[in-house]
């Protein structure tokens, strides 16, 4: 039987995209971009919000392996910014950026937002907002969701944030999705992603279809009009062989996360 898979090692291949994306970084000029480091009010707020006993014992379980402190410091994020969320989801992020923003910054939530509704009762929802822009279109035969052209109806925000995400949306759907987050964001602002990730230029098949090429992703987010700044080896996972569904035993808790940050001129 032939295989789906390069002639080459994992190893290889993993080297290979991380060459890639440092070529990528050095073009765009963002390379080892200075960061300021994230200050303390912000790191304190987080680190309480990380502790609360209103958090499900299994989301912290998450905290060790998500690093959501030095992911977050890493985008550049601070508790006066305003914020928006892509796709929610169940809220795993949610739950820290609400507290943390509620008091100085401003939280906003979009697309794939129907389950941001069983945090109404948890610190900080009730300052941040739910964007009516952006919905999943029809599922498309290889399980991926189109988004028609939006606007978020927002204006100047500092960053925006997903989280595992761009792999449920189509081509078109992901260019209107970084569209829309580029109109929204103010100049200088930035616009961090972390999905799972695909060994470069692998054909789409079911089981690589919760991946994404990061090479392939920088080069979407640059055609929307965004500067790549940086790449993170926070989530970096040698032990993934990039080859079996995330959702597998053997993979889940373990999948290597691309995590990407990049600049509106």
């Amino acid at each position: 039987m032939r295989s789906h898979y390069p002639r080459f090692s994992t190893r290889l291949n993993t080297r290979l995209v991380q060459g890639l994306l440092f070529t990528l970084a050095l073009a765009s000029g963002g390379y080892a971009a200075a960061q300021d480091g994230m200050d303390e009010r912000t790191r304190d707020k987080l680190a309480a919000a990380m502790d609360a006993d209103s958090r499900p014992a299994a989301d912290k379980a998450r905290d060790r392996n998500r690093k959501p402190i030095e992911t977050l410091e890493f985008f550049g994020f601070r508790d006066d910014m305003r914020v928006l969320e892509i796709v929610p989801g169940g809220g795993w992020y949610s739950r820290l950026l609400m507290p943390t923003l509620a008091e100085e910054g401003k939280l906003y939530f979009a697309i794939g937002t129907r389950g941001v509704a069983r945090l109404a009762d948890l610190p900080g929802y009730a300052e941040a907002e739910v964007l009516e822009a952006g919905a999943f279109g029809d599922r498309q035969p290889n399980g991926r969701f189109d988004i028609a052209p939006f606007s978020l109806g927002v204006s100047d925000l500092d960053l925006a944030l997903t989280f595992r995400n761009m792999h449920n949306f189509s081509a078109s759907g992901r260019a209107n999705v970084n569209s829309a987050v580029f109109e929204a964001l103010k100049s200088g602002g930035h616009y961090g992603i972390v999905d799972h990730t695909r060994r470069h230029m692998q054909p789409d098949y079911a089981e690589v279809g919760r991946r994404m090429d990061p090479v392939q992703i920088i080069k979407e987010v640059e055609a929307a009009g965004f500067e790549f700044v940086d790449y993170s080896d926070l989530h970096y996972r040698p032990d993934d062989e990039l080859r079996y569904e995330v959702g597998r035993a053997t993979v889940t808790g373990n999948s290597d996360r691309f995590t990407l940050l990049f600049r509106k001129p």
